[in-house]
């Protein structure tokens, strides 16, 4: 079976199920995959990233980056590649590479500058990390539950929120404490 980007959006669409299995459900209708499908995606693009390393199993799967730059961080210039995905339209999936060629981080970007949201505009699949960081002064971020989850906390109206991303992209918002 080929993969390619069709397979690699359900293989992401298989972890964001963690949290938010109706949008993913929705999802995968409207690619009009099956549930078999989705995992099938996930199990073998489980294969290829043991296979191959870095950037090669993305590359296989999405064609050459839309866009790839350099980008410093301190000391360290770390490549960055970024391919738009029909499912998320005006987002990108972002790879971040080591100066060893290592894969240091991979997840949705919103090109330029973060949007700026309201409380009542967040949607899943819609906003990133950036976006709420930005528009939600004092956000906090958090390491997830898994691997390639991210969290970020913020208040709103008194009440402390935290908002969870899966690969970067929006997934659901939970009331954090009373």
């Amino acid at each position: 079976m080929e993969f390619g980007v069709r397979q690699f959006e359900l293989a992401l669409m298989h972890r964001m199920r963690d949290l938010n299995a109706e949008r993913v459900a929705a999802g995968i209708e409207a690619m009009g995959a099956s549930r078999a499908e989705l995992r099938a995606a996930h199990t073998q693009w489980t294969r290829m990233i043991h296979v191959r390393k870095g950037a090669a199993p993305l590359r296989a799967a999405l064609g050459p980056p839309a866009h790839r730059g350099p980008q410093p961080f301190g000391s360290l210039t770390c490549e960055v590649l970024r391919w738009a995905l029909p499912s998320w339209p005006g987002l990108e999936y972002e790879a971040l590479l080591g100066p060893d060629g290592g894969l240091w981080n991979q997840w949705f970007v919103r090109p330029g500058a973060p949007a700026a949201v309201t409380f009542e505009e967040l949607t899943a699949w819609r906003c990133v990390v950036a976006d709420v960081q930005a528009s939600f002064p004092g956000a906090a971020h958090r390491e997830g539950q898994a691997p390639h989850h991210w969290a970020v906390d913020f208040t709103h109206e008194g009440a402390a929120y935290r908002a969870r991303f899966v690969y970067g992209l929006y997934q659901r918002l939970d009331r954090v404490g009373g």
